[in-house]
């Protein structure tokens, strides 16, 4: 199955704008899956507090794996919306994962972020075009927006917001990004990285 090829196609300081750009590149897939994945990094009580009304439902954890003093795995129990704040604060780092239903939450996730890497994903189908050797790939093809990162593996802070767009590796997929990324006034940033 393998991985995607993760084209960096647009960067900004600016969060919303970053967004705005993502979502209109999602709009331009052949077909898009009904989720969209998100994930954030949570540095402090107040990003908890605020991603926990965004996402109620969602998988709160350690940002980094615990042991215990026996060596075994940790795994964060408390109630994000009922812990006090000298509780949460004693298990920060966290982090969240969630899918949700496509157009549900991610301008309010967006508004929510604090200042930890965190990403959206849509996943779903690149129009085919043979003719240009694009083809549509249900394992590769998305738009990936990573908040205070610059690689598509979440790997290392930066001050900017970096959008991507998945598909294979062949030529015919370096085209399709260039393409994309010319309708968002952006271009190809760097070279291809390894997606999802």
């Amino acid at each position: 199955m393998g991985n995607s090829t993760a084209y960096p196609v647009f960067r900004t300081t600016d969060a919303t704008l970053a967004y705005t750009q993502a979502k209109h590149l999602s709009t331009l897939m052949a077909e898009c899956e009904g989720t969209v994945g998100l994930y954030s990094e949570l540095r402090t009580v107040e990003d908890a507090r605020r991603m926990v009304v965004v996402l109620p439902g969602a998988n709160f954890d350690y940002l980094d794996m615990r042991t215990g003093p026996a060596g075994e795995d940790l795994w964060f129990d408390l109630d994000v919306t009922t812990a006090g704040d000298a509780a949460l604060e004693a298990h920060l780092p966290l982090d969240v994962t969630a899918d949700v239903p496509m157009g549900t939450v991610e301008e309010r996730f967006v508004a929510a972020l604090g200042q930890g890497t965190a990403a959206i994903c849509w996943r779903g189908l690149w129009p085919d075009r043979p003719e240009a050797d694009q083809r549509a790939s249900a394992n590769f093809d998305g738009v990936q927006i990573v908040f205070h990162g610059a690689e598509a593996q979440l790997n290392g802070w930066t001050e900017h917001h970096t959008v991507f767009v998945h598909g294979g590796s062949g030529r015919g997929a370096l085209t399709r990004a260039e393409e994309l990324a010319a309708l968002i006034d952006g271009g190809r940033l760097g070279v291809p990285q390894l997606g999802w």
